[in-house]
């Protein structure tokens, strides 16, 4: 037969409420000192009576019995940009839509206005530039490039 670990409703609350208002080093320290207060250390029973990650709360005793924190290092996650994979593109599509774009009429915003698209420009990039298709991004994503670089299709008017 198991024993089970008594806390309180309103405690096991509060405690929950304190640990979703905390992030990164502070959380799993928060963690890691309730599951050593309550739960003998068990990162296991914290996660059955609380509902936390048992990882989270295992590398929290960790961080407290070695006494170093891990920090965590956000900006190093996701894709990077095309732009930044390939810093010649941007020079590249700048090049090829010289004298191909004009300034806002109206001066009010600094666009660049063009009747090119973005596959016309992949298919150019290819062509002239002797890019592979494999390192080319999508339609999509040259679109999505061709407006950081301010660059904006303008429509054939009728």
């Amino acid at each position: 037969m198991r024993v089970g670990v008594q806390i309180d409703e309103k405690v096991k609350t509060t405690i929950k409420d304190a640990a979703r208002k905390l992030t990164g080093p502070k959380k799993r320290a928060f963690m890691a000192q309730v599951a050593a207060d309550y739960f003998d250390s068990s990162a296991r029973k914290a996660e059955t009576y609380l509902g936390w990650k048992r990882q989270t709360v295992q590398q929290g005793l960790h961080e407290l019995r070695v006494g170093v924190v891990c920090l965590d290092n956000y900006q190093a996650r996701g894709s990077k940009k095309t732009e930044e994979k390939l810093p010649e593109l941007e020079t590249d599509i700048h090049e090829l839509l010289a004298g191909k774009w004009q300034a806002d009429p109206q001066m009010k915003t600094t666009f660049r206005y063009t009747k090119v698209t973005a596959e016309s420009v992949l298919t150019a990039l290819a062509a002239e530039k002797d890019y592979s298709e494999s390192v080319l991004p999508c339609r999509q994503t040259m679109g999505n490039i061709l407006n950081r670089l301010d660059y904006r299709l303008k429509k054939h008017k009728k």
